[in-house]
């Protein structure tokens, strides 16, 4: 009963999200200067980073399908060239939605080896909802495994896997020479994170993933997440600190013999209540945690 509960919660969430996203017409694409020649596009759906520089330009997530048109616009106002290389942090249609658009338009799309995989199937989700597989076009060309290095406008690009965190296909974008790393979904800034348990996500491999990223980071690196705004290590800090607190409070329900239920009712939440506005409300992070934990 409680699996179908976490289940049915989970499946509502993603529908109504969905279905909020239907209609783009009043969508803009905003543009952020993060370096030189590194900017962070937001619309609807994951934060884009776009580099520029003579070899041409290299785009990271693309958001809706919809939404090409507008995305391409906007980097025709920072760059002269159209995308070149397309990186996909992981496979989720709100970072993906545009490959088969920006690859029609030339672009070479480069993921995680389970990316390819998850946009190249039919994958069962939460409550028996299906999400068919993406046209051959939208499927990444390049895939790695654990890591890959791309040389570009005079920047040495590092793509790093992370096991099990998001989803079992989630990469990191570093630009070491300008500092700036994009975290994708393993960085919900200010908002609790969607561990999407039924495509390889866990949330020990979610907290690993970003215990990671603080390794990596230092205080003048620029942060771009996939949800919310751009972040600073500070940021990132506070994340992993939720993310630890939250943990160790649904461990701790659990080992009192606490039903879910009785975990929902004690206010685990308490602190962050403000990080419950996004995606994943208060009850949603206690469920999933709950269930991860509990099983």
């Amino acid at each position: 009963m409680k699996n179908t509960l976490l289940i049915l919660l989970l499946a509502i969430t993603i529908a109504t999200n969905l279905m909020s996203q239907n209609d783009f017409s009043d969508v803009t694409i905003t543009t952020e200067q993060v370096t030189d020649n590194i900017y962070m596009l937001q619309g609807a759906g994951g934060n884009i980073a776009i580099l520029t520089g003579e070899d041409g330009t290299l785009m990271v997530d693309d958001q809706f399908a919809p939404l090409s048109e507008k995305i391409m616009a906007a980097i025709k106002d920072i760059s002269d060239n159209s995308v070149h290389y397309l990186l996909n942090t992981h496979w989720h249609g709100d970072h993906t939605g545009g490959n088969e658009n920006f690859a029609n338009a030339g672009a070479t799309i480069i993921a995680h080896d389970n990316v390819r995989k998850r946009l190249s199937t039919e994958n069962v989700r939460p409550f028996g909802r299906t999400t068919p597989a993406s046209p051959e076009a939208a499927w990444p060309q390049l895939t790695f495994n654990d890591e890959m290095h791309i040389h570009y406008n005079n920047e040495n690009i590092h793509l790093i896997h992370n096991h099990n965190a998001h989803t079992d296909g989630d990469a990191f974008v570093y630009f070491s020479d300008s500092n700036v790393l994009h975290m994708g979904d393993c960085f919900f800034k200010d908002r609790f994170p969607f561990i999407d348990r039924d495509m390889g996500g866990s949330p020990d491999g979610y907290i690993k993933a970003v215990s990671q990223a603080i390794l990596i980071t230092d205080t003048d690196t620029k942060i771009i997440p996939g949800h919310g705004a751009l972040a600073s290590k500070e940021d990132l800090l506070n994340y992993y600190n939720m993310l630890i607190t939250m943990r160790d409070r649904v461990k701790k329900s659990i080992n009192d013999g606490q039903s879910m239920e009785e975990a929902l009712a004690a206010n685990l939440t308490e602190g962050y209540e403000s990080w419950g506005t996004g995606f994943i409300n208060d009850e949603a992070i206690v469920k999933v945690l709950y269930g991860a934990y509990k099983e």
